[in-house]
């Protein structure tokens, strides 16, 4: 009989997901990955954070986290076009396999998108295609909407148009307001964008036409 090599013995190695994640605002998304990665078994480490505000609360988890940071605000650039390029060259520091928009309020240009093609992804507060746009929680209660909920997509030229990665149901409360609706959306929000953005970094992405394939 052959002898038989011993089984190889466990490990926790990872595959690297470098992520650089972009914010406007309190960064509660941003909070979630980095409570994420403090599980050695996660496969995605933050590797930079990106805002174009400077008071931008999610810059102190950053901060706190050691990680480092970096504020492209429009304001310092002469137009539309030179704050695009600004930006790509402010996440192209951190070599990110990922750019994770996550309350990034305003909307990538073909710099960022070219350099990193079907690798900008960003969460959006209703289920597209539905309710697009900077309004998505006010507008599903206006409509009427008996269910509404969070999507994770990939970024294209459109404004969340980009192929639907995840989705999430988040069911509208009778009599309930925009803030408390938001809220509750956030929440289901963060657990979804942790879990894809791991199997996304442990696995990888492709994308055929509107299709997307993780893993």
């Amino acid at each position: 009989m052959e002898p038989t090599q011993p089984p190889a013995p466990a490990h926790h190695a990872r595959r690297t997901g470098r992520l650089v994640v972009l914010i406007s605002g309190t960064g509660s998304n941003l909070a979630a990955l980095l409570a994420a990665q403090q599980d050695p078994a996660y496969p995605a480490r933050v590797a930079g954070v990106v805002s174009d505000r400077a008071d931008a609360g999610g810059l102190e988890h950053a901060r706190r986290a050691g990680v480092p940071t970096a504020v492209v605000a429009p304001a310092d650039f002469a137009d539309r076009a030179a704050w695009d390029r600004g930006m790509a060259e402010a996440i192209a520091v951190f070599t990110p396999d990922l750019v994770v928009s996550a309350g990034f309020m305003r909307i990538l240009g073909a710099p960022v998108l070219e350099r990193w093609p079907d690798r900008v992804v960003n969460t959006h507060p209703a289920l597209l295609p539905s309710f697009p746009g900077a309004h998505a929680v006010r507008d599903a209660l206006a409509y009427g909407a008996k269910v509404t909920g969070s999507t994770l997509h990939v970024v294209d030229a459109g404004t969340d148009t980009g192929p639907v990665i995840a989705q999430v149901a988040v069911p509208v409360e009778p009599g309930e307001d925009e803030a408390a609706l938001h809220e509750r959306i956030k929440v289901a929000e963060r657990a979804m964008l942790v879990e894809w953005v791991g199997r996304i970094a442990a696995g990888g992405l492709s994308v055929d036409g509107r299709v997307v394939t993780v893993g």
